[in-house]
């Protein structure tokens, strides 16, 4: 169950419904990436923190261990649930709030969170809970977008921003795709290892991208519900300008920069 705050941000990642995996798709390499620094084992329980659609939860599921992703999107977790019916072993897949997670103390080997962490609101207490539910010399691995000005991200939300009126989260959550923050949160518990990179999104028109999120990404789906129809082209206009500028010879290629935090439970 969601906890009383993040009623309003479930519903948001609801709309995306099973649309979400394509912009999963669309980070996948960070996805990948984030599993296989985990690597997890056959027999081993690991934890998937907002899990979406299940993505990284079928990636680590590849090893053999057996995964439980959770998250706070009922329309997610039943896409999660119909796109990983074919995995071995079963998935399990649960409504949960990463604030208050429903597992013992040291239950997983390994935690994993790729982009859905760094969305819980109450930041101290979604570390709280990793570092309770992970087992002393368990894994947890952690990818979060940079707070960098001029990065993609950062531009991105930050023109979602202007035509939103929810008021900005109380601490940012981009704070996450930064190593002091990590330390703040989860050093007194974890030894890590960070590293940085850009996950790339090919696209061969700013047209391309509009449907992809208009049609799976929840947050954008919202708002665009929310605004009156002279808005709502203003806004069209502004994202395939904004996504214009990043034109190569061969079409579109958004960088969009992360932090990964591989840590180990002490």
């Amino acid at each position: 169950m969601a906890r009383s705050h993040n009623q309003t941000s479930a519903s948001l990642w609801n709309a995306g419904g099973k649309g979400y995996d394509k912009v999963s798709y669309a980070i996948s390499d960070a996805l990948a990436h984030a599993a296989q620094r985990l690597w997890a084992r056959p027999g081993e329980r690991v934890l998937d923190i907002g899990t979406g659609t299940g993505w990284t939860a079928r990636n680590v599921a590849r090893s053999g261990a057996t995964v439980i992703g959770v998250d706070i999107a009922d329309e997610l977790l039943n896409a999660a649930r119909a796109l990983s019916s074919h995995v071995v072993p079963a998935i399990e897949f649960r409504h949960a709030d990463a604030e208050a997670l429903p597992f013992e103390d040291g239950a997983f080997d390994g935690v994993i969170s790729t982009f859905g962490l760094m969305f819980a609101p109450d930041q101290a207490a979604a570390a709280s809970e990793v570092k309770r539910v992970c087992r002393p010399g368990g894994r947890a691995v952690i990818a979060a977008w940079t707070p960098d000005e001029e990065s993609y991200i950062n531009k991105f939300f930050g023109m979602i921003g202007k035509y939103s009126d929810a008021p900005p989260p109380p601490v940012s959550p981009m704070l996450w795709g930064t190593t002091q923050r990590v330390e703040e949160l989860l050093g007194d518990a974890f030894e890590f290892g960070y590293e940085i990179r850009d996950s790339m999104f090919y696209a061969p028109e700013p047209e391309d991208v509009w449907d992809e999120y208009q049609a799976g990404f929840g947050p954008i789906r919202s708002l665009i519900a929310s605004l009156t129809d002279e808005k709502k082209a203003e806004f069209r206009k502004e994202f395939l300008d904004f996504h214009e500028r990043y034109r190569g010879e061969v079409g579109l290629m958004l960088p969009r920069r992360y932090l990964l935090s591989v840590g180990v439970r002490s």
